[in-house]
C-alpha cells in the first residue's frame, strides 16, 4: 500500500489527539476484531543449535510460522558449502513460507565517508541476495556508531537513512530502521523515528523490538504515535523484572508472556493503528540453545500467539 507523506505525518498526529481527548484507550483497542498478525520465527532464536538455514526453514515450517527472519551470515555461509540462493527461495516458498525480513550489518550510519560508501556497497550486496531468495526488507540497525560513538546529529542519520533507502530503490528491497536499546545512537523510539520521517522517503519506516524499547529507556506507550503502515516486521520477546534495565542483555531475552513487558498495551496499541504485519521471534537466550530447537520454535510460536491472544481476549 501506498501511503503519502500527508497520511504518515497525520496518523500520529490524529492518534496523539484522539489519546489527549480520552476518546481512544487500550481498553478500546482490546474490544477490536484479533489483529491478523503473522508469525515470524527469527533465525537467532535457534542460532546456538548450528543448524543452517536450511534445518531452521524446515524447523519454522513444521512448528506453523508464515514467515523466516535469515541473518544475511546465514546466507554468506550457505553459499560458501556450495549452496544456490536461487534453490533456498524455493525451497522457502515450497514450505510455504515468507522471507519477511534479514538481518544485515552494514556500516550506513558512520559518520566516516569511506567507510560509509564501503557501507552501502555491502548492503547493495545484501540486498541482491536477499532479494534472490524472495525477501523484500531488511533491518538497518545503527551498526558502527553503536558503542564508544559520539552522538550523531539526527538531521545527518535521517540523511544516511535515506541514501540506504536509494539502495533499496534500485534492488526492490526496503531497508528498515532499527532501534538498538543498547546503542549509543537510535537508542530510543523517538530518535529513530525522527529519521524515518526526516529522511523524506515514501518506504522509510521502523524495526521496533519489544527488549530493545525497554532497554534504550522509551516508553511504550510511545508505539501508540507510529502508523501501522510504517512497521513491516515488528521483533517480539519479552524481559525480565531481573536484572534491571542498565544490566539487561540480549541473553536475557524470554518467550513472549515469560517476562514482565506490558504486551497486552504493546499488540492493542499496533493493532489500532493498522500494524498488520509479522511478529517475528528474536531471542538469543543460551538456555534454548541448549535445548531441542524443534521444542524451542514451537513453544515460541504458542506462546506468542497466546499473549496475542490474551491482548484481545
Amino acid at each position: 500500500m501506498t501511503v503519502s507523506r500527508r497520511e504518515f505525518i497525520a496518523a500520529p498526529i490524529v492518534a496523539g489527539a484522539v489519546a489527549a481527548t480520552g476518546s481512544s484507550s487500550a481498553a478500546e483497542a482490546k474490544s477490536t476484531q484479533p489483529p491478523k498478525f503473522r508469525y515470524c520465527l527469527n533465525t537467532s532464536t535457534i542460532r546456538g543449535q548450528k543448524l543452517g538455514i536450511v534445518k531452521e526453514i524446515e524447523l519454522a515450517a513444521k512448528a506453523g510460522y508464515d514467515g523466516i527472519e535469515p541473518w544475511i551470515r546465514e546466507l554468506d555461509a550457505y553459499v560458501k558449502d556450495g549452496g544456490n540462493l536461487k534453490e533456498l527461495g524455493k525451497r522457502i516458498a515450497d514450505h510455504g513460507l515468507r522471507v519477511e525480513s534479514a538481518i544485515g550489518f552494514a556500516n550506513w550510519i558512520v559518520d566516516d565517508d569511506a567507510r560509509r560508501v564501503e557501507g552501502l556497497e555491502v548492503a547493495k550486496r545484501d540486498m541482491d541476495m536477499l532479494k534472490t531468495i524472495g525477501g523484500t526488507h531488511i533491518a538497518a540497525p545503527p551498526v558502527g556508531a553503536h558503542r564508544g560513538s559520539a552522538k550523531l546529529d539526527l538531521f545527518k542519520v535521517a540523511e544516511r537513512y535515506r541514501a540506504l533507502l536509494e539502495v533499496g530503490d534500485q534492488t526492490g528491497i526496503i531497508p528498515q530502521a532499527e532501534v538498538w536499546g543498547f546503542s549509543d545512537n537510535l537508542s530510543r523510539l523517538g530518535e529513530t523515528m525522527f529519521a524515518v520521517i526526516e529522511a523524506g522517503h515514501k518506504d522509510a519506516c521502523i524495526l521496533p523490538d519489544v527488549y530493545h524499547i525497554y532497554k534504550g529507556g522509551s516508553d511504550f506507550s510511545g508505539m501508540a504515535a507510529i502508523a501501522g503502515s510504517k512497521i513491516h516486521c515488528f521483533h517480539v520477546n519479552d524481559y525480565p523484572a531481573d536484572p534491571p534495565r542498565d544490566t539487561i542483555s540480549d541473553k536475557d531475552r524470554v518467550y513472549p508472556g515469560d517476562g514482565v513487558a506490558p504486551l497486552n498495551d504493546i499488540f492493542q496499541m499496533v493493532a489500532a493503528n493498522g500494524f498488520d504485519g509479522a511478529l517475528s521471534l528474536e531471542l538469543f537466550n543460551p538456555g534454548y540453545w541448549e535445548q531441542d530447537p524443534e521444542q524451542v520454535v514451537k513453544t515460541g510460536l504458542t506462546k506468542t500467539k497466546e499473549a496475542v491472544s490474551k491482548a484481545f481476549s
